[in-house]
């Protein structure tokens, strides 16, 4: 009998590094991530999203949350795809990472996001998911830039990217709780990224997935 792997490979893969393991959800865990986010990823009073999801009420919060996890799935295709892992540390769930790209066989350029939950910040793991993503595009899918933001009062994401080796790339006026403000913006290129690995990452279940995301 097929298991959902040989149908979906990329439930196949892992991002594996020295304190964490990145895999793609499912059905059940996708509850207990969208009860983590419930319980508090940021401080009410501000927002680090461009999309102000976690400002929604109880009920249709949980199912935005649910919603996007199964719009990247549903709408993906090897010209634009979105893959939305889990983040464990010690089998716990921890946070989300997602990366994506538009193109990516021709510009082979991916974009990243993330959160984690209010409890396991401050703890070195956000420069740890997103140097697994990176991992994964630079040396999985052979991409030659990543690019990533976040609004000009986040120094924490803002000091993700510069600690593994991201270049400011200018700004520009987003909107955000219905007001203009200023978006940074972030880039790494491959030959950035090879200089300024930030940990060890093993690459699990990737070579099946390569065709499926225009890298084949």
């Amino acid at each position: 009998m097929r298991t959902l792997e040989d149908i979906w490979p990329f439930f196949g893969i892992r991002l594996r590094t020295p304190r964490l393991e990145l895999r793609l959800l499912i059905e059940d865990e996708m509850v207990e991530l969208v009860d983590l986010a419930a319980r508090g990823i940021h401080d009410p009073a501000w927002m680090p999203f461009g999309m102000p999801w976690t400002d929604l009420p109880p009920g249709e919060f949980e199912r935005e949350a649910l919603r996007f996890h199964w719009k990247g799935r549903a709408a993906w295709r090897p010209e634009q795809w979105s893959l939305n892992f889990g983040v464990f540390a010690d089998d716990s769930l921890i946070g989300a990472q997602d990366v994506a790209a538009k193109d990516f066989g021709v510009l082979r350029t991916v974009e990243t996001g993330s959160w984690l939950g209010r409890d396991h910040q401050g703890k070195g793991f956000g420069k740890e998911m997103r140097a697994a993503v990176l991992a994964f595009a630079f040396e999985g899918l052979g991409a030659t830039l990543a690019v990533s933001g976040a609004w000009h009062d986040n120094p924490a994401s803002q000091g993700v990217s510069r600690a593994l080796g991201y270049e400011e790339d200018g700004w520009t006026l987003m909107k955000r709780r219905d007001q203009a403000d200023r978006h940074d913006r972030f880039r790494l290129s491959r030959e950035r990224w090879a200089a300024n690995q930030y940990c060890t990452v093993d690459l699990v279940g990737v070579d099946p997935c390569l065709e499926l995301l225009g890298a084949g």
